[in-house]
């Protein structure tokens, strides 16, 4: 059965499962979510994801959430994208875990407010705080990536692909790949992935649809 994922394509999150779900070689296929026109917030949206957010994988009767999740869900139903063994599963969740909190959870706001958000409502002091967060980050990330292929194990892993998730963006948030040349190596070597394709050529909805 295909699998389908609730997506647009300016969701770093939502790329995320859609990526490894391209790179797992599992068949599926993107629901558009017009998040820009409040389609999260219409009472259809929230019976299937009362949290209001993308993505939302569904396969069969079983309707998951949350990026992290969604991407262990992948990994673990076909072992591919995960840690051989135990200690490198838990490695796994150890970098997606630190994503989630100190890199995709401070990229993904900082990118929204710069970009997205009206420049008249954009919180003072708001966007060089977080950056200040976000270079901390990339210097744990390109520490990491100095004497490591991938983040864990011998191959990619779904801890690379939740990190890497913000990192291929064209808009402007504060990250420069030359700044930070490990990482710059490990995004060409994702990149190099067979299957592999950037956010907006792999979901619809694109910031040039409403230009």
């Amino acid at each position: 059965m295909t699998m389908q994922l609730h997506c647009f394509g300016e969701s770093g999150n939502a790329y995320k499962a859609a990526l490894a779900l391209t790179l797992a070689d599992v068949e599926w296929q993107p629901v558009f979510v017009d998040f820009f026109n409040g389609a999260t917030r219409t009472p259809e949206f929230r019976a299937l994801n009362p949290m209001g957010e993308v993505p939302v994988l569904v396969d069969g009767e079983t309707v998951l959430t949350q990026s992290g999740v969604i991407l262990d869900y992948i990994s673990s139903r076909n072992g591919k994208l995960g840690g051989k063994l135990a200690a490198e599963r838990r490695e796994v969740l150890r970098w997606m875990f630190w994503d989630n909190h100190r890199l995709s959870g401070m990229a993904g706001p900082t990118r929204f407010i710069m970009n997205f958000l009206a420049e008249d409502k954009r919180p003072a002091g708001v966007i060089p705080y977080q950056q200040g967060r976000l270079k901390a980050a990339y210097t744990i990330l390109n520490t990491r990536l100095a004497d490591h292929t991938w983040l864990v194990g011998a191959g990619l892993t779904i801890a690379d692909i939740s990190c890497c998730g913000y990192l291929y963006y064209p808009e402007p948030f504060g990250f420069d790949r030359k700044d930070w040349p490990h990482i710059d190596r490990w995004l060409d070597a994702i990149a190099a992935t067979p299957g592999w394709k950037a956010p907006y050529d792999l979901m619809p909805g694109n910031p040039s649809d409403r230009a």
